[in-house]
């Protein structure tokens, strides 16, 4: 079988160069072109010298001519770029989009949370929001494919099982999530430049952050009803990881040991998924450079109560590495092709 030909627009990026990694090692793909602005011209090795000496293509501007020779379009670009490229695909084309350009259900809802408006209304019901453990091969009915936001994998792997089945109490439920600074791209040096970023933890998007409205929106697939959840995210002086720590309340006739088995029945064939025993400490080391969520659930001093801690590495599962995931599912390569 010939190799898929791939094009990055967004190469240069924290994820387009985790992209760019694990597609090297990826025996179905061959990186046609690497796509960026300021960067034309240029070896991408300048971004990150492990790839020096790798075979790989200067990197060009995009231009729609390039879609004719491509089969796979990763696009990790600012949000609303992505709806550009949407337009143009031919029957050829697969897109994959690691930005929020295709996670939300309608065009209102993002121009509320994006405060911009959608560039391409139309395509929005013919691409499909893609969390490989809980889409599966749904996305293969998809020419869009949209990757979900870090923070909502890290959330929604857990909480899905768990309120789909009625585990837990849908509107008492707190969110505390922990990033490495590559969460916020390349511009996240000068942003945070008087405040300390390497030495610092801070708040930010209290209240408002624009992955509330991803998580309510999955959430409701799998449960009709009212949801209620405070989702806190902050920047953390690593690079990366992202440890979540939710708090939720146990429903009636549920135990905290029921819900411990349930995930471990939900996920006991996912090769990414990892339940770890009750009570487990986990933190970001055990999932840095892989594309594994690990799920702890532990007891608190009240019964009706549990803390779930979920792990995962925000460049690979929370970004590169799910989309990875997902384009092996649409063409039936082997799930762990790339992503060893």
């Amino acid at each position: 079988m010939s190799k898929l030909n791939v094009l990055i627009a967004g190469s240069t990026g924290y994820i387009g160069i985790q992209l760019v990694k694990l597609l090297l090692n990826h025996s179905k793909i061959d990186i046609k072109y690497l796509c960026g602005n300021s960067s034309v011209g240029k070896d991408i090795s300048i971004f990150d010298k492990k790839l020096k000496n790798r075979k790989l293509p200067k990197i060009i501007k995009f231009k729609n001519d390039l879609l004719k020779e491509i089969d796979i379009i990763f696009t990790a670009l600012p949000n609303g770029e992505a709806q550009l490229i949407s337009k143009k695909l031919d029957s050829r084309n697969t897109l994959i989009d690691l930005a929020a350009d295709f996670r939300l259900n309608n065009s209102t809802n993002y121009k509320k949370w994006y405060k911009k408006k959608h560039k391409a209304p139309d395509l929005i019901k013919k691409s499909i929001y893609a969390l490989p453990e809980l889409s599966g091969k749904k996305i293969k009915n998809y020419k869009i494919i949209s990757c979900p936001g870090c923070y909502p994998t890290s959330i929604l792997i857990p909480l899905v099982p768990l309120i789909k089945k009625n585990y837990i109490n849908r509107k008492r439920i707190l969110i505390d999530s922990k990033s490495g600074y590559s969460g916020a791209g390349r511009g996240v040096h000068k942003k945070y430049k008087n405040k300390n970023l390497y030495e610092s933890l801070s708040a930010y998007g209290i209240g408002f952050h624009r992955h509330n409205s991803e998580i309510e929106q999955e959430l409701r697939k799998h449960k009709k009803g009212k949801f209620e959840f405070i989702f806190t995210p902050h920047l953390s002086p690593m690079f990366r990881g992202i440890l979540s720590t939710i708090y939720v309340d146990i429903n009636k006739e549920r135990t905290i040991n029921s819900i411990y088995k349930e995930l471990v029945r939900f996920y006991k064939r996912s090769k990414f998924v990892k339940i770890h025993k009750m009570n487990s400490l986990i933190s970001t080391n055990d999932v840095i450079n892989t594309n594994n969520c690990i799920i702890s659930v532990c007891k608190s001093k009240y019964k009706d109560k549990a803390i779930i801690l979920s792990t995962i590495d925000n460049l690979i599962k929370g970004g590169a590495g799910q989309a990875v995931q997902n384009m092996n599912i649409l063409k039936d390569f082997n799930p762990s092709e790339g992503l060893k």
